[in-house]
């Protein structure tokens, strides 16, 4: 007996799938949490938000929450990690390899005060992240993100003369950091922004003479 085709393989197989995979949803319900999570801890702290209340802003339970981080400080590492990674993408952004390492030191430090100045991101990351991970946990974030793209405009800096090269990397890169972190919390505070920028401008210009008139940089 001759069997009919089934038509309805055909649109099944014709028709645009809409599912999502197991990956992407894992990795849509985490960015829910983070986002969530973010909201929740710069409006009322890390101390004053509780894992029921990040659940029910993300729109998940509380087992999904756990499943995708082991607990509270684990979620809270993952927000500040993201915020430390959105600061280092403007820094990167703003400093093509075009620019002179002066300038492109400037640029930075301008893309660095402007990153911070994003709602919440300095209690994040100089506050509360040092408070609750440690301050060698959020060292070792930095250096990875901020102080990286510090450190590697040192080295261009170094490599390109603009400044003396017998000077540690190391430590250049710990005090500037200081010094930009700082200058964060003062304008977050409010501070006006073009005096620490000027001030910034002072240290550069001690770090990196200006070139000689006539000559280009």
């Amino acid at each position: 007996m001759q069997t009919r085709p089934d038509k309805s393989d055909k649109s099944d197989r014709s028709r645009p799938t809409t599912r999502r995979t197991n990956r992407e949803r894992t990795e849509a319900t985490r960015a829910d949490l983070i986002a969530a999570a973010r909201k929740l801890f710069t409006e009322r702290s890390y101390a004053a938000t509780g894992t029921p209340e990040i659940a029910a802003a993300a729109h998940v339970t509380r087992g999904a929450l756990y499943h995708h981080f082991a607990d509270k400080q684990a979620l809270f590492r993952a927000v500040v990690e993201s915020e430390a990674l959105a600061v280092a993408e403007e820094i990167e952004r703003a400093t093509p390899r075009t620019l002179s390492a002066k300038r492109a030191f400037l640029a930075g430090a301008d893309a660095y005060l402007a990153a911070m100045a994003v709602p919440g991101r300095t209690r994040l990351l100089l506050l509360d992240g040092p408070a609750v991970l440690g301050r060698a946990e959020m060292d070792a974030i930095d250096a990875k993100h901020a102080a990286r793209t510090l450190r590697e405009g040192l080295v261009i800096a170094m490599r390109e003369g603009a400044m003396p090269k017998r000077r540690s990397i190391g430590a250049l890169t710990s005090l500037l950091s200081a010094v930009f972190d700082r200058a964060a919390l003062s304008i977050d505070a409010g501070a006006p922004a073009k005096e620490y920028r000027s001030a910034i401008l002072a240290i550069l210009d001690g770090m990196m003479p200006p070139a000689p008139s006539g000559s280009s940089g």
